[in-house]
């Protein structure tokens, strides 16, 4: 079996790229499939992740005219592709050219899409923008339709598309617990690229107001920097600088997993965050807004974390509160989050996905 997968970057932090060096690394090791990965822009150096030596890299530089990038894609593609010769092509990139991807390229060969993403992600507001971004969710629809299959996440993620052609595979949990946190040190983790979507800048709001009430607890909070944003001077201007630290992307984030005691989520939108499940895995309770789609995916309301109505503030704080004061809480939650991660299995996963691939060939 010759796989194509067509991503953006894999040598990004986030968990796209996560997901794409385990399930390649493991399609590979467990199935001796071949795999090669389409990037743009020198998206294949220096790979932050681990792919296996075997995978074939190339890359697409598109830089300059909108129109005329468009044009270059579609032609580089198809070279790429008649050269490989790949039995099924894999989509993982949420750019509007890649959604069109089934209309651009002239192939036989059966194309799917991952979906690492909501389909309602666009921020901008006003009577442009609404109009702009009514057309994109609507364009996204019809080319989501387009593909061979197209994969979701969850259920919850599937529900946002009105397709024929969905269906549901999640995310495998990549970490082989060994280690799990004693839910005693006085540290909340939060782990997210700087940007809008991840809303770090609404974590900081609602530390300000976790500080004045719990000053022994400290904040990290992992991910690729984006000095643009100007994080760091919110948290300066907030006066919350003593008790939050930013930290680059590490390689061994379970380590840090199992130093901190919650782990708290506040994006905007999600497709189903590896961050819970990593968290979840080492014993963490999770707190997260119930924004699109993911989080209510993974966390039960309660249960193994607090799922918060999204954009209340106040209510993430009590929550956030409650778990720092009460041990024991954390604890429960804790063991009931480590078990209820059970069916995002590796394995079970990976096998769901040769299963698929299979079927597709053999159609």
């Amino acid at each position: 079996m010759k796989l194509l997968y067509i991503t953006q970057r894999a040598n990004e932090e986030g968990g796209v790229q996560r997901v794409l060096a385990v399930k390649t690394n493991y399609l590979i090791e467990k199935f001796g499939y071949k795999i090669a990965v389409i990037t743009q822009n020198g998206g294949d150096e220096n790979l932050f992740f681990e792919f296996n030596k075997q995978i074939d890299f190339y890359d697409i530089v598109l830089k300059g005219n909108k129109v005329l990038n468009l044009f270059r894609y579609k032609k580089e593609l198809e070279e790429y592709i008649e050269m490989i010769q790949p039995d099924c092509i894999i989509v993982c990139d949420f750019a509007l050219k890649s959604f069109s991807i089934p209309l651009l390229i002239n192939t036989k060969i059966p194309v799917l899409f991952e979906a690492h993403g909501s389909r309602f992600n666009e921020y901008k507001t006003s009577r442009f923008f609404g109009f702009t971004n009514t057309f994109k969710y609507r364009y996204r629809n019809y080319c989501a339709s387009q593909f061979f299959y197209f994969v979701a996440l969850s259920n919850e993620s599937l529900g946002e598309w009105s397709l024929k052609n969905g269906i549901v595979i999640p995310n495998p949990l990549w970490i082989e617990t060994k280690s799990f946190s004693d839910l005693k040190a006085k540290k909340v983790i939060a782990v997210a690229r700087h940007s809008h979507e991840k809303g770090i800048d609404r974590l900081l709001q609602i530390w300000k107001s976790v500080a004045e009430k719990q000053p022994d607890w400290t904040l990290e909070i992992y991910g690729k920097q984006e000095k643009s944003l100007g994080l760091e001077d919110l948290a300066k201007k907030l006066q919350i600088d003593k008790t939050v630290t930013f930290f680059k992307p590490v390689q061994n984030i379970q380590q840090k997993y199992t130093e901190a005691s919650i782990l708290a989520m506040t994006s905007r939108n999600e497709a189903l965050p590896m961050v819970l499940l990593e968290a979840m895995a080492t014993g963490l309770p999770c707190i997260a807004y119930d924004c699109p789609v993911g989080p209510k995916a993974i966390i039960q309301n309660n249960e193994n974390g607090f799922l918060i109505e999204e954009g209340n503030k106040d209510s993430f704080v009590e929550k956030l509160v409650l778990l720092m004061e009460d041990e024991n809480l954390r604890i429960e939650m804790g063991q009931k989050a480590i078990k209820s991660i059970g069916k995002y299995d590796l394995d079970t996963i990976m096998q769901q996905w040769k299963v698929l691939f299979e079927a597709i060939v053999h159609t």
